[in-house]
C-alpha cells in the first residue's frame, strides 16, 4: 500500500488532460484502487503493516477510507471511493503525516518494504445500471465477506457488444429472479485494456458453490445461451477469489 499516496499527488494533470470523460454520475461510483502483489512468505508482515496503518489512521481520525480485499494468491486490493477527479489533486495522507511527524510517518510506510513483487494504482467504476443487486446496492452484504471477482477482458472493437450482453444478462437475472446477486465494475484510468469485473459475495467458498448451483437451475436454458455469448465476446477471462478483510480496512465515516 506504500505508493497509494503518490496517485493523489503526481498524476492529477494527466487525468484532466485525457480522462475527463470519467466524471461522476448517478450511474457510476468511482474508486481508486491500490493493488499489491505480496510475496507468499511476506503476507503476514504485509498484513501487520496494514493493521498498523489502520490503527494509526483511527488514532489520528484520518478522513480517507479504504476497503481491503485479500486474494488467495497474495493479491491485495484497497478500494477508496472518490466523487470526482478533483479529489486526486489532494494528498489524503498529508494531515496524517503532519500529526504523526515525518519520522514516524516514514516508518509506517517502510514496514511494507520487500513485502511485494509489484504494486500499482488505477481507477474502476461501479456501474449501478448493469449491476444486479435487487436488495439494494452495497459492496459489503452483511455476513458475506467471501468474494469471487470475475474479469471479462473486452477485445478492441467489442465494447458495444460487451455492453449489450451485460444488459441482456441483467435482464435475464431479473426476469428469473436469480438468487445470485452481483456488482459490475468497469475498468478506468491506469488499467491496460478494457474489462468488466463482476463481484459476487458469499459467506464462504461452499456457500458460493451452492448459490451458483441454484442459479444454474433458476436460469434454465438461458444459462447455456449466456455462456455461449460470453465465450464469444469475452475469450479472455480470469477469476480471483478471496475475502474482504475488515481488519485491514479503514471505514472511519461509518
Amino acid at each position: 500500500m506504500k505508493s497509494i499516496k503518490t496517485l493523489f499527488t503526481a498524476i492529477f494533470a494527466l487525468l484532466f488532460m485525457g480522462f475527463t470523460s470519467f466524471s461522476q454520475s448517478d450511474r457510476y461510483q468511482m474508486f481508486v484502487v491500490h493493488e499489491d502483489h505480496v510475496k507468499k512468505d511476506m503476507i503476514e508482515k504485509h498484513h501487520e503493516a496494514d493493521k498498523n496503518m489502520v490503527k494509526l489512521a483511527t488514532q489520528h481520525n484520518m478522513d480517507m477510507e479504504w476497503l481491503a480485499f485479500a486474494g488467495d494468491e497474495g493479491r491485495l486490493m484497497y478500494l477508496t471511493a472518490i466523487d470526482n477527479m478533483a479529489e486526486l489533486d489532494k494528498n489524503p495522507f498529508a494531515d496524517l503525516q503532519k500529526k504523526m511527524g515525518d519520522e514516524e510517518y516514514k516508518k509506517m510506510f517502510d514496514a511494507y518494504d520487500d513485502t511485494y513483487t509489484k504494486h500499482g494504482d488505477y481507477i474502476i467504476r461501479l456501474d449501478k445500471e448493469l449491476s444486479y443487486m435487487p436488495d439494494g446496492m452495497t459492496q459489503t452484504p452483511e455476513g458475506e465477506d467471501y468474494r469471487a471477482l470475475i474479469y471479462y477482458h473486452i477485445p478492441p472493437g467489442k465494447e458495444d457488444q460487451a455492453e449489450e450482453l451485460a444488459k441482456k444478462a441483467k435482464k435475464i437475472y431479473e426476469d428469473k429472479n436469480s438468487n445470485l446477486h452481483y456488482r459490475l465494475y468497469k475498468s478506468g484510468f491506469g488499467t491496460m485494456g478494457n474489462y468488466y469485473m463482476v463481484a459476487v459475495s458469499a459467506k464462504s467458498p461452499e456457500d458460493l458453490e451452492m448459490k451458483m448451483k441454484k442459479n444454474d437451475e433458476v436460469l434454465g436454458e438461458k444459462r447455456q445461451e449466456l455462456i455461449d455469448e460470453i465465450e464469444k465476446i469475452f475469450p479472455e477471462r480470469e477469476t480471483v477469489t478471496g475475502f474482504i478483510r475488515q481488519d485491514l480496512s479503514y471505514l472511519n465515516k461509518k
